[in-house]
């Protein structure tokens, strides 16, 4: 009797053991579950703080200012930063600056050239990047479909959490000594026709009928002369490929491939990890560059990057690659997103996959292309 009253009091004890475990258990849990609710609500609480890269110049900066801190004022979202543009001052210095003050998200607020300034501070950091764009192509901000001439609500995609991550293209002219010789982009550089196509773009003229001006600036340099050089593309899978002295219109490396109404290149993907190359060129003149316009209305139409199978005088051809370099017999113009950078004979391509985290109205599903995003542009 007496073994067997010790062993219920070692049973009772386990028990109690086992009871005083699970409260002390069950405690912890509840106590660790509202340091978690507590931990998010003042995340929630919290007000990240934006930075907004202006560019005064363009025609109503000013008031879109206003709207701004209007916006944010109507939704109790704190006081936003701003750090404009100057002359000496382009949107990587401002993004830089703004970063060093604590921003927690970076916004540009201009065309092409404030993002894509702004964008290469930004890439790599992992910080949000928002797009309010005022310019005249805002060819990125379609390409992310992000709205255009609505901006409360491209301030409202600027805030959101929806988000894709891009990549962003290098252009390094390894011929310049300067420091900044390294630019980036995120829609189209090139060397050549295009580059001097944009040069010759009269700004008024652009301000007037947008991006329809640099057809004015392309029919000044129809004819004149090609460009001769070699190229180095490695491809996808590591492997180089060279060419022999070449003849060319122009060089372009692109990352998203839609202008307004046509498709340069219908299979450039802004989160592959790899460039699309155009290599162009025409000849017989006038004819020539009517049949290149064929090539280009062709792949706009089948959405695949193939030549007009009638073309007779132009070529377009295309291949993808992470990296490229180019050497000139001759100096060329050289341009990213529509910024002209000089004259350079020797040039390397270069792509940092998935670098810039874009705040978009819906997120991409996993390797969408830039294709099915235009779709969605306004």
């Amino acid at each position: 009797m007496g073994y067997m009253s010790v062993g219920w009091i070692i049973v009772i004890a386990i028990v109690a053991v086992a009871a005083l475990a699970a409260i002390v258990a069950a405690a912890v849990a509840t106590y660790r579950r509202r340091r978690l609710i507590t931990t998010i609500e003042q995340r929630d609480k919290a007000t990240a703080t934006y930075a907004f890269i202006l560019n005064p110049s363009k025609p109503g900066a000013e008031d879109i200012r206003a709207q701004i801190v209007a916006f944010f004022k109507a939704r109790d979202l704190g006081s936003p930063m701003f750090v404009d543009t100057q002359l000496d001052k382009d949107g990587k210095a401002c993004a830089l600056e703004a970063m060093e003050r604590g921003a927690d998200a970076i916004v540009a607020v201009g065309g092409d050239g404030t993002v894509r300034t702004a964008a290469s501070a930004v890439a790599g950091t992992d910080r949000p990047f928002g797009i309010i764009p005022i310019g005249t192509g805002n060819l990125f901000a379609r390409n992310m479909g992000i709205p255009l001439g609505d901006i409360d609500a491209a301030l409202q995609v600027a805030i959101s959490h929806g988000s894709r991550k891009v990549d962003m293209g290098r252009m390094t002219l390894l011929d310049s000594d300067e420091p900044k010789r390294r630019h980036a982009f995120l829609i189209i550089a090139g060397i050549g026709f295009d580059a001097a196509m944009i040069d010759d773009t009269d700004p008024a003229l652009k301000k007037n009928i947008s991006w329809l001006a640099y057809f004015v600036g392309g029919v000044k340099n129809l004819f004149t002369p090609k460009y001769r050089g070699t190229f180095t593309i490695c491809g996808p899978d590591g492997k180089e490929q060279k060419s022999r002295t070449t003849a060319f219109r122009t060089f372009m490396a692109g990352n998203c491939g839609q202008i307004p109404g046509f498709a340069l290149m219908p299979e450039a993907s802004y989160d592959d990890g790899i460039l699309d190359f155009e290599l162009i060129d025409t000849t017989g003149g006038i004819i020539g560059w009517a049949n290149l316009f064929g090539d280009v209305l062709h792949q706009t139409i089948t959405r695949k990057a193939e030549q007009n199978p009638l073309s007779t005088n132009s070529s377009v051809d295309q291949i993808q690659g992470s990296r490229a370099e180019i050497r000139l017999e001759k100096p060329a113009l050289a341009q990213v997103d529509g910024d002209i950078l000089g004259k350079t004979s020797h040039i390397e391509f270069t792509v940092e996959h998935r670098a810039l985290c874009v705040r978009v109205p819906e997120p991409a599903a996993p390797a969408a292309s830039a294709t099915a995003t235009a779709s969605a542009a306004k």
